[in-house]
């Protein structure tokens, strides 16, 4: 057999992910029929709303299967630029600024492929969503990491990224609501980050793929309806897998006014994608020009699953968790009590005792550097499996070796 050479590469760099591990080790034992509890993944439970799958299947009837524009389909890309405007809050939006993507994911990898050059760095929070590092990587930057931490709730310190600036600074990255935490940033502190951004000749790099997930009395500010003359140096990213529970449908889109990523994202999307699924893109235009009763529900729903995981995780020794702003994640971090009790290592070692037991949950390693003693737990599957999971969770990490 030949031998394989290959030079390294930057891929040989990029994990599956923490958390993809847990995923699959649940899946296979839900396979074999065993009880999981899937805390470990952001999917939300909820089905489509009933105008978006008519929309779907109408599509379909009427043929609207073949290729479809590279950038969006026209009705879609104007519907966004409306719902930005009056629901975000961004002046002048036009079709024009807006790329729809192959989600959320998709769009910030071609972001990134679009903004950076070879040695560029982003600042990010620490800790962070894995792949936002990873696709910095995969673009030839370098994430620079500022700690967020428990005594400030989470928030993002321009002071600290400030500091964090060299001459290699290409963009601060900002994420709201934030996963894995469930931090919500104030408009000043927006503000200020803005201004941090204008001072250093800075781009800033807005995901904002939970602007609906939120919880009273909190409200999602969009960081380019709060840049005023810096807005254009702004590239925003949204998605429906949240808003809408379209996570199989795979749509998102990016917001920019900037001449040069006009030229540049198209040309990445025709070398990646080449459209956008054509009966998701019509789905999606049922979702933002339909009723948006359901975001009620599904926020009321959210606040119930919230509640219940940290009744469960209340007055338990060496556990801390933070109470969510947005998203649909229970922060917990861990003291060494915990371990102690519970004859574990660390964090990832609990992790992995818990995955054993069927109970997801994502490790603190996977999200950052200053965060391994943490885990993260997704309140986004159903009710009931929140409900039990919660209660088999606590008795778990108490000891109960029973359950």
């Amino acid at each position: 057999m030949p031998t394989e050479l290959l030079p390294l590469h930057r891929l040989d760099d990029i994990s599956l992910g923490k958390i993809v591990q847990i995923r699959e080790a649940l899946l296979q034992a839900q396979a074999r029929g065993e009880r999981v509890f899937r805390f470990e993944s952001g999917d939300p439970s909820f089905s489509l709303a009933p105008a978006v799958l008519d929309a779907i299947e109408k599509a379909g009837r009427a043929g609207k299967t073949h290729y479809v524009p590279n950038d969006g389909i026209p009705v879609l890309r104007t519907a966004l630029a409306d719902k930005l405007r009056q629901k975000n809050g961004i002046d002048g939006v036009t079709a024009s600024d807006v790329f729809l993507t192959n989600g959320a994911m998709h769009a910030l990898y071609v972001v990134f492929g679009a903004l950076l050059s070879e040695g560029d760095e982003v600042i990010i929070p620490d800790p962070m969503w894995t792949e936002i590092a990873e696709n910095i990587r995969l673009a030839g930057g370098t994430a620079v990491r500022v700690r967020v931490g428990f005594e400030s709730d989470f928030g993002y310190d321009p002071e600290a990224i400030a500091a964090a600036i060299t001459p290699q600074t290409r963009a601060i990255f900002i994420n709201s609501p934030h996963n894995p935490t469930g931090a919500v940033l104030s408009r000043q502190t927006l503000e200020a980050i803005v201004d941090v951004a204008r001072e250093n000749d800075l781009w800033i790099v807005s995901d904002e793929a939970y602007e609906d997930v939120l919880y009273e009395p909190n409200v999602h500010q969009s960081t380019a309806a709060v840049a005023g003359d810096w807005a254009e140096r702004v590239v925003s990213v949204f998605s429906f897998s949240k808003s809408h529970a379209m996570s199989g449908l795979r749509t998102g889109y990016i917001v920019t006014r900037s001449d040069r990523l006009k030229d540049r994202i198209p040309k990445l999307l025709r070398c990646t994608i080449n459209g956008v699924n054509s009966l998701a893109q019509w789905g999606a235009v049922a979702a933002v020009t339909g009723p948006e009763s359901h975001l009620a529900m599904m926020r009321h729903e959210y606040a119930r699953r919230r509640d219940l995981l940290l009744e469960a995780l209340e007055d338990v020794p060496g556990v801390r968790p933070f109470v969510p702003r947005g998203a649909f994640y229970v922060w917990a971090e861990l003291e060494p009590e915990l371990y102690a009790r519970l004859d574990v290592a660390d964090a990832d070692e609990l992790s992995a005792s818990l995955a054993a037991r069927g109970i997801g949950s994502a490790p603190g390693s996977a999200f950052g550097e200053s965060c391994t003693d943490a885990l993260r737990f997704a309140f986004s599957c159903d009710t009931e499996m929140v409900r039990e999971g919660s209660a088999l969770l606590r008795a778990a990490l108490l000891g109960d070796t029973d359950t």
